[in-house]
């Protein structure tokens, strides 16, 4: 495919420093800081990288997306409705503590009745009944049949029911994200234990003598050192303060490959980049008159006015200027190669002359005013790509004001709209990683109609609901054979945002790591950046 013999996964290979690695500790830089130690807290990608280095999944992913066995030995349908795991026998916590199935049972019942958290994991696990058959067997029921269930169980950490003395019966939820935070519950089977978190600074993990699973362990400790500001980043792997950084900035790059003392490897990522849009309120606190005054009108609840945004968008010029061309302009939630995306879609052509008339024909031709957020600390040029629509959208008549800050604020104040409060903003930019490698994933939790009792639209910031969207997506999940589920994937995709606007993608990104002299590090589309898939060069 073009896109990943452009940016493909293999290394870009330069010579590394030269001064030596030490064989038992690695350090690295990176842009992202986790916002919690506590795996439900919030399914974000950093949070997400750091924590399953302690704790297990059932499943996981490589870096190339191949499905895999973490805590599970074995799955498998053993009915229509039923999936049946087998735990890897042997396996014990941190503590020393077997793993069993009362653990997972006890994990997958805290995620879902998790509260005060971001974007929650409940897309994965509402519709599920979890029954143990004995201290190794687990059956997994649902209503109807669901092909995705490996998938799913990718997405699930497993932490120790015995934690802070909850009990193995799970009634005791009243652990706190600050008990794993401080390490007092940060319990896991995973191949790294818990050290330390001094916020700001740095994450400690050691080595677990007595992993059992499939995962390497090429170091006894791994120091994760939070450098924010891009240029520091880089400063610290060319003196040698780290071994590698991740989110190499975009104008780096190209000054990097001709440096004899780095080596990068770059991929693609399945993450999308895109924007959300208030769909669901006529009062919409960041939606005003030209002249900045309140309405009692929103004109982002048509989608005639959502169609014409995105088409006075210009993806390209974001991607070769903004994005220094490491990046892929996007028109749906996945890109090539994916499981479930449409053959049909591509990204929305720059059109300031026919958004213009869309606006008119919606009773928008006079225009209004915006006001566009989003963080400045979690994607690659995260406050610039705001800036640059801010500056679009402006110049074809929508004054729009720009507003950025740390992923840790910005996140708390957007995701109040997707746990059943009023959101915060009106129009955000967010990206999406698919944990389950296709496209369900994004469509359960940005553009299904928002309910908490299904799971479904946990991070569906804008209010986007459309029935048709959720009657396909309904089809897809109980579809078994595969060539027909992707069938009603693309479907839905194709009228959530082909014909809806539920969302605008802009771009799909491509990531970029560099390490020094006697490392290579294993790029992941689902970009996590990890001590494991860092290894020393043979």
């Amino acid at each position: 495919m073009k896109i990943l013999r452009k940016f493909g996964l293999a290394a870009l290979a330069v010579t590394a420093l030269s001064a030596p690695v030490q064989a038992a500790d690695v350090v690295i830089g990176m842009r992202s800081e986790p916002s919690s130690i506590d795996p439900y807290f919030h399914n974000l990608g950093p949070n997400n990288a750091m924590n399953g280095q302690i704790f297990d999944r059932l499943t996981d992913w490589t870096p190339k997306m191949q499905l895999i066995g973490r805590a599970a030995a074995s799955w498998k349908a053993i009915n229509d409705t039923t999936w049946e795991y087998k735990l890897r026998q042997g396996v014990t916590f941190h503590d020393g503590s077997a793993l069993t199935v009362d653990d997972v049972i006890f994990s997958f019942e805290r995620a879902d009745a998790y509260e005060g958290g971001n974007s929650s994991f409940r897309t994965y696990t509402k519709g599920k009944t979890l029954k143990k058959i004995d201290d190794h067997t687990l059956h997994i029921i649902t209503e109807s049949p669901y092909p995705l269930m490996p998938n799913d169980t990718t997405t699930v950490m497993i932490m120790s029911s015995e934690a802070k003395g909850t009990g193995a019966d799970g009634k005791n939820k009243g652990i706190s994200a600050k008990d794993f935070n401080d390490g007092t519950a940060t319990v896991g089977t995973g191949p790294y234990k818990f050290v330390e978190w001094k916020k700001g600074d740095r994450i400690v993990l050691q080595k677990f003598d007595a992993y059992k699973g499939p995962l390497a362990q090429p170091w006894d400790k791994i120091t994760f050192k939070f450098i924010k500001a891009e240029p520091a980043r880089v400063a610290a792997l060319l003196a040698g303060d780290v071994d590698m950084i991740d989110n190499v900035p975009t104008s780096d790059i190209e000054r990097l490959k001709k440096e004899p003392n780095v080596s990068l490897s770059s991929g693609v990522s399945n993450r999308v980049i895109y924007l959300h849009m208030d769909q669901f309120r006529d009062n919409s606190p960041f939606v005003t008159t030209k002249d900045g005054k309140p309405m009692n009108k929103n004109p982002l609840r048509d989608a005639r006015v959502r169609k014409a945004i995105s088409m006075m968008i210009n993806r390209d010029a974001i991607v070769a200027r903004v994005m220094e061309g490491v990046a892929i302009p996007a028109g749906q939630l996945l890109p090539e190669g994916f499981f479930g995306r449409s053959e049909k879609m591509s990204p929305e052509k720059y059109d300031p002359k026919g958004a213009k008339k869309l606006l008119a024909a919606a009773g928008w031709g006079d225009g209004f005013g915006l006001t566009i957020h989003g963080p400045n600390d979690r994607y690659i040029n995260d406050a610039k790509i705001v800036e640059a629509i801010g500056q679009m959208l402006s110049a074809q008549g929508i004054p729009t004001k720009v507003e950025s800050m740390p992923k840790n604020v910005y996140f708390k104040r957007a995701s109040k709209g997707a746990e059943g409060g009023l959101p915060e903003f009106s129009f955000v930019l967010v990206g999406w990683g698919s944990g389950t490698g296709e496209s369900s994933s994004p469509l359960k939790s940005l553009l299904a109609t928002y309910d908490k009792s299904k799971g479904r639209g946990a991070s569906n910031r804008g209010r986007h609901s459309d029935p048709v969207v959720n009657k396909l997506l309904d089809q897809a999940l109980a579809t078994v054979d595969d060539p027909k589920r992707a069938a009603l994937l693309a479907k839905a995709t194709e009228v959530a945002i082909g014909e809806n606007q539920g969302i605008i993608p802009l771009h799909y990104q491509v990531n970029t790591w560099a390490t020094r002299k006697g490392l290579e590090y294993h790029p992941r589309a689902d970009e996590r950046t990890t001590g494991i898939d860092l290894v020393p060069v043979k």
